[in-house]
């Protein structure tokens, strides 16, 4: 019996140290081999090497001249995710998507209330989606034009620059990066 009990316990050890341990190390090594871009979290760096963000996390751009993306549950914080998954008939919701359709107008007076993006003014699911559609990036030239001089053509040349295709040509819609539009912008203005 105790024999038993001594062989379970050595044999629960064994299996812990092997796939509690051995398989994230080997998992960790062929992802660093076979996708070390991705493994390390798809980071993006500026041109001194400096790292800025991650593809797959959205940030919060609170410069005016700069594009913005999707509201946020997180504010700057990739450690969680999740938003409060309410019905469009929420109060709190309408109150925070009222909010934000007002932000808009405010920063935005040029564009006509009925074509705010509705992207732009509700969040995604995770909360840390930094994609834009291209039309919510579109309706921002007239504000970027406007504070930073820049020729209208060669801001919808950088939106369609950073405009992403369809996964496979087939899954999901047209998307902007804004992390990546907003560092093309900065090579602009400085």
């Amino acid at each position: 019996m105790v024999a038993n009990i001594m062989k379970n316990i050595i044999l629960s050890l064994v299996l812990m140290v092997v796939l509690g341990l051995g398989y994230h190390l080997v998992i960790t090594g062929i992802a660093q081999v076979a996708a070390s871009e991705n493994a390390d979290g798809s980071l993006i760096y500026d041109e001194k090497g400096n790292v800025v963000g991650s593809e797959l996390i959205g940030q919060k751009f609170d410069d005016p001249k700069l594009f913005q993306g999707r509201v946020s549950s997180i504010e700057n914080n990739g450690a969680g995710s999740g938003t409060n998954n309410y019905a469009p008939s929420n109060e709190e919701m309408i109150k925070r998507t009222q909010e934000s359709v007002e932000n808009w107008k405010k920063e935005n007076p040029d564009v006509p209330v009925d074509q705010v993006p509705i992207d732009i003014v509700t969040n995604s699911g995770s909360g840390l989606d930094p994609h834009i559609s291209p039309e919510a990036a579109l309706a921002q030239i007239p504000r970027i034009e406007k504070l930073t001089g820049i020729d209208k053509g060669k801001l919808e040349a950088l939106v369609e620059k950073n405009t992403e295709g369809k996964e496979l040509g087939l899954f999901g819609e047209p998307r902007v990066n804004v992390l990546k539009l907003n560092l093309d912008l900065n090579q602009i203005v400085e």
